[in-house]
């Protein structure tokens, strides 16, 4: 299965999606915010490893889920990225990021919801 890095500042959303992949078999970390996400994106791929697939909140502190999306498409370029937000000024904002993201999931969303978005980004 693929390995999975979330990005997720509201930790019952992070552990409920957590749950959720690794119920279908995923290896997945995780990370509160962006900054600490990019951290964690940086020391995996130094160390000659890599990230199937990077699952972000929108509206983080630290660092958002867009500027971490333009930075990751810069340093990964081939790793599918795939953004989530419950806030619809936040998806808008994604639009024009069609060509760095694979999709923006809306929240709330249910456990089969945010396994199917996975498996399609994936």
């Amino acid at each position: 299965m693929a390995r999975i890095l979330i990005v997720e500042d509201d930790s019952s959303v992070r552990a409920f999606v957590e749950r959720a992949l690794q119920m279908d078999g995923h290896e997945v970390e995780t990370a509160s915010d962006g900054g600490l996400g990019l951290e964690l994106l940086e020391e995996t791929l130094a160390a000659g490893e890599a990230f199937d697939l990077l699952l972000s909140d929108i509206q983080m502190p630290i660092m958002d889920g867009i500027e971490l999306a333009l930075t990751v498409a810069q340093k990964a370029p081939d790793m599918p990225i795939l953004l989530m937000t419950g806030y619809a000024e936040q998806r808008e904002r994604a639009t024009n990021l069609s060509r760095v993201i694979v999709d923006v999931v809306a929240k709330p969303f249910s456990l089969p919801e945010i396994r199917k978005a996975v498996a399609d980004a994936l």
